[in-house]
């Protein structure tokens, strides 16, 4: 679960960011720099594509490794229970969605809306 969408902004976004250096770069910008792929030095493509592989694997053992310490110490995960009663309850004490109710009386439609329908209309089978 990402409820923040880190993963969208931050992996994606940052993967992106770094493969299109590689393909963008160019010395008319920062004179410092490389050019890119597009600018004639697919060499800086291949550097940049190393450099998103290097970062996932140490993002992706570093996350596992501290998912690992913390799982000896706390729970990882709600419980069943704890899930069916809502995390902002069981986890915070407070309902977060107070206006938004599901009952029975949702779903059920007003008498006066009702069509009306003669006893002998409908058949069961």
């Amino acid at each position: 679960d990402d409820s923040l969408d880190a993963f969208g902004v931050h992996g994606i976004g940052g993967t992106w960011g770094a493969v299109a250096t590689g393909l963008f770069a160019s010395t008319a910008v920062n004179p410092g720099g490389a050019n890119g792929l597009f600018y004639g030095n697919p060499g800086q493509l291949t550097i940049q594509l190393a450099a998103v592989a290097v970062t996932w694997a140490i993002a992706i053992v570093g996350t596992l490794v501290i998912l690992k310490v913390i799982g000896l110490f706390a729970r990882l995960c709600a419980s069943e229970e704890e899930q069916d009663t809502g995390l902002d309850i069981t986890q915070h004490g407070e309902d977060a969605y107070t206006d938004f109710v599901v009952t029975a009386a949702s779903f059920s439609i007003p008498e006066s809306s009702a069509a009306k329908v003669s006893a002998g209309a409908v058949k069961t089978v």
